[in-house]
């Protein structure tokens, strides 16, 4: 794309950054009774399309295709969203494997994708069709599927896949010319490695098991992240306060649920300020990521609701907004 492509492709997106929900519109569906009153105030935003009235499930969906449709109506990069798309590709592996190897049917646990859906995942494990995956994961589908085939260790298969993904995205991020996608994928990276970390403390794992997990970055190092979550809270809050991650620490003291809403915040802040930038992919790229978080945040409010959560505790859990 040339400067006056992205001039005009940046000049729909502020249009359309027009319609993105604001901290206001969150806040509003926090407060509200149900479900089904979060779901009629999404629809009157123009969620959704003429087959998903009154469906949540279908309504999110939708609200998916009609941005991915748009980056493409756009000219993004194709490798930029393919690269966007990894966690849910990997995601669909492990539904894939689980599946595989159990004989329990369960449709909800993949994310739509136009090559690597549902059935397509299962075909290949089943014919143990490594080639038809991208290059990036083959060596882990075979890994993953023998752990799972020989030892039913769930937890071992994800660990695996998990850490494939992490790296592909690492070596794709590093490729990029986009500095936006390169900075999202360092910060996607770190924060991952800090989750990770985090559970593995409260799950007692061993510096060996975090060695394996743990994906190199440049924001941090690993070995020493992984010494601190192998002995006890304590060092990791003062791995964390020392090494640029402070907030994470004080969140992760507040609550899961507040540590959880500073690792998507964290990344929402890595691509704000393309807010004023008018001629790079950036903003379109920003665009796609700030839609995708406000997805996730209306699918925490609308799960929030339909469990009896209070109002306070639904607030709890959802994230910045781009605009």
């Amino acid at each position: 794309m040339g400067d006056l492509d992205y001039i005009y492709a940046v000049a729909r997106i502020r249009v359309k950054e027009k319609s993105l929900l604001n901290d206001t519109d969150i806040s509003q569906m926090a407060g509200m009774q149900d479900d089904k009153s979060v779901l009629s105030y999404l629809e009157d935003k123009g969620w959704g399309d003429s087959s998903s009235s009154g469906d949540a499930e279908k309504v999110l969906l939708a609200e998916e295709k009609k941005t991915l449709e748009l980056m493409k109506e756009l000219k993004l990069d194709l490798s930029a969203l393919e690269l966007l798309s990894y966690p849910n590709l990997y995601h669909n592996l492990k539904a894939g494997i689980k599946e595989h190897c159990t004989s329990e049917t369960n449709e909800q646990a993949f994310y739509p994708h136009e090559k690597y859906n549902r059935e397509e995942i299962l075909r290949i494990l089943q014919d143990q069709d490594y080639k038809a995956l991208p290059a990036h994961m083959r060596d882990a589908a075979e890994r993953a599927l023998s752990v799972m085939l020989e030892t039913r260790d769930g937890q071992k298969c994800d660990v695996i896949i998990d850490r494939a993904c992490l790296d592909a995205m690492s070596a794709a991020g590093k490729k990029q010319k986009n500095r936006l996608l390169r900075d999202y994928v360092e910060s996607t990276v770190a924060v991952t490695d800090i989750k990770i970390a985090v559970r593995s403390l409260k799950t007692g794992k061993s510096a060996a098991f975090l060695k394996e997990a743990l994906c190199p970055c440049d924001l941090l190092d690993v070995r020493l992240l992984a010494v601190a979550a192998a002995e006890h809270e304590e060092s990791l809050h003062t791995f964390l306060e020392t090494h640029g991650f402070r907030e994470a620490s004080e969140a992760l003291k507040e609550s899961p649920s507040a540590f959880e809403r500073w690792c998507d915040n964290r990344l929402i802040e890595t691509i704000r300020p393309q807010k004023t930038n008018s001629v790079s992919m950036g903003p379109i790229i920003a665009f796609y990521l700030a839609k995708l978080n406000e997805i996730k945040t209306v699918r925490i409010i609308l799960t929030a609701k339909a469990n009896g959560f209070s109002e306070e505790e639904t607030r709890q859990r959802v994230r910045e907004m781009y605009v």
